[in-house]
């Protein structure tokens, strides 16, 4: 998209996000928001400054919309999944806060069986315009129970969209078409992403960290290549993106040019860009922060070797969290996420 200068601004993850709910909430009375805190608690509508959870994403929201459009709930993840489902299901927008991803096995009923299933089992004639923002992501010491990925478990069901921002821009246009979108939507955003900030207006305005002040769109199910490249294709998805950038400058300081690609939807899957860009460089690694069985990575590898096995000159490479729940003790945390000394290791191994 085309945008001044002037229009741009560097906003951190969290600001991105908050616009985008905000700006849908002006736009459209049947959005609204619900979730542990969302409304700071105390669910006053004169309660400006209320901290929006514990990623702040909601921060501010229930002075401008009321308790009516800002809810909080109870401690009770398959009430609230499945009375989002039901606002969704009688014509309403909603947006529910599943704090962190960990916490989907007590809704998973709601989310997989319900939100997933209901437009199939009735024929069409019952749309589920639900969004569900979710955190995932280690490196911030919280311990195995609120540092999970698994965005691979929700793209494994029909019925459910599943996109990763990597970024201010990607979040603010991915939560906007999210919350348009007429089927149920799950947003996963990145503990390591939220309060980023941009600070050089000279990046990729697509990729970058700058973000519009007009709502817009980014369409569910396409890719981006962030850099482009010759040599070898890096794909990330979410913060693992930001990883695969940094091994591309890294690899370009040993004169190997890397393409990245930022794969932004999980379900569904551009499968046309991931191809075009292995089929142009003729080797791949794929960087998942998700447990390595049964993963994105493995699904995308299967996809690669299947569909592109003919324009290879090396195996698929998999850069993954090992099969392990995350730890708490920091040191074991930092080896545990995949880094950028591991996925400039993996280029060089199918480089070779």
């Amino acid at each position: 998209m085309s945008e001044t200068r002037e229009n741009l601004r560097a906003l951190t993850f969290t600001q991105a996000v908050n616009e985008a709910l905000r700006q849908e909430m002006e736009r459209d009375g049947t959005v609204f928001i619900m979730g542990e805190d969302v409304a700071g608690g105390a669910g006053r509508a004169d309660f400006e400054d209320a901290w929006g959870g514990p990623f702040r994403l909601t921060k501010g929201l229930i002075g401008e919309f009321g308790p009516d459009r800002v809810r909080d709930t109870p401690i009770s993840e398959a009430g609230f999944i499945g009375a989002g489902v039901g606002a969704a299901a009688t014509g309403m927008r909603p947006i529910v806060d599943l704090m962190f991803v960990g916490f989907f096995g007590v809704c998973g009923d709601q989310i997989m069986n319900n939100a997933a299933k209901m437009h199939y089992m009735f024929g069409g004639k019952v749309g589920v315009p639900l969004t569900i923002m979710t955190s995932i992501g280690a490196g911030t010491n919280s311990a195995a129970q609120h540092s999970e990925t698994l965005y691979s478990i929700f793209a494994h069901f029909p019925g459910l969209k599943c996109v990763c921002p990597s970024g201010p821009y990607s979040a603010k246009g991915l939560h906007i078409a999210a919350i348009r979108d007429d089927d149920p939507v799950i947003v996963f955003n990145h503990a390591l992403l939220m309060g980023r900030r941009g600070a050089n207006v000279e990046r990729d305005d697509v990729y970058g960290l700058h973000v519009p002040e007009d709502p817009y769109v980014l369409p569910i199910g396409k890719s981006l290549v962030a850099r482009e490249g010759a040599d070898v294709t890096l794909i990330g998805t979410g913060y693992t993106t930001l990883v695969c950038c940094e091994a591309a400058a890294q690899l370009a300081e040993q004169g190997y040019s890397a393409e990245v690609v930022d794969l932004l939807s999980i379900s569904p899957l551009d499968e046309e860009t991931i191809l075009e860009s292995v089929m142009k460089t003729r080797k791949v690694v794929i960087v998942d922060e998700d447990y390595p069985r049964c993963s994105v990575a493995s699904d995308l590898s299967a996809l690669v070797a299947e569909e592109a096995f003919d324009y290879l000159d090396a195996p698929p490479k998999r850069v993954t969290a090992p099969h392990t729940p995350v730890p708490y003790s920091q040191p074991l945390e930092a080896l545990y996420l995949p880094n950028r000394e591991r996925v400039v290791s993996a280029a060089l191994s199918v480089l070779a």
